[in-house]
């Protein structure tokens, strides 16, 4: 083989070298870290569990409020612009806060 090959060939080993060297120094230095958070987690001490507190008489639910008209409208638009279909074809039966 020609040297200009050699050195191609060195070039392709050192740098997946690298990388691998990188990964498992990653690998190492998370492991540690992890045994180091385990550590001073065992150290400290549990928090105090609160009283319960009396429980009283629920309270009348509120009155539902329904959904603004300019929410709404934000919405169908929102969700007729990734399709890039009109608003008008769609019809939002109900609404639900996630």
């Amino acid at each position: 083989m020609p040297a200009a090959e050699y050195s191609k060939l060195f070039v392709v080993v050192f740098g997946i070298g690298v990388v691998f060297f990188g990964l498992i120094c990653i690998i190492v230095l998370t492991s540690i870290m992890g045994k180091i958070m385990v550590a001073l987690t065992k150290n400290q001490p549990a928090a105090p569990v609160p009283a319960a507190a009396p429980v009283a008489a629920p309270a009348a639910a509120p009155a539902p409020v329904g959904i603004a008209p300019e929410v709404i409208a934000a919405i169908t638009a929102a969700l007729s612009e990734e399709p890039g279909i009109s608003s008008h074809g769609i019809n939002i039966t109900s609404i639900k806060k996630v």
